[in-house]
């Protein structure tokens, strides 16, 4: 079965982009859609992108930056989309 691994940036520069809020909004839609088995989400100290907007989020070694406004977005249209699960 595959495991989509999701990475989310707490370094001390997304952590003040709001890498806490995007974490626990990713593990509430995680539960909500029933994808414990399916999605692994982990933490990483600094991903090396500090200077760009958004908090670092690397999805099966592909990055994205994003804000915690956008969290619900990207899962619907990133998350879903990989995992081929209805929005």
């Amino acid at each position: 079965m595959y495991v989509m691994d999701i990475t989310i940036c707490i370094g001390s520069s997304c952590h003040l982009k709001g890498s806490q809020d995007v974490i626990r909004i990713l593990e509430r839609l995680v539960s909500y859609h029933h994808l414990e088995d399916k999605i692994t989400l982990k933490g990483s100290f600094c991903m090396g992108e500090c200077t760009n907007p958004g908090v670092c989020v690397d999805v099966d070694g592909e990055r994205f930056k994003i804000t915690p406004s956008e969290t619900e977005s990207f899962f619907t249209y990133e998350v879903m989309k990989r995992l081929g699960e209805p929005k």
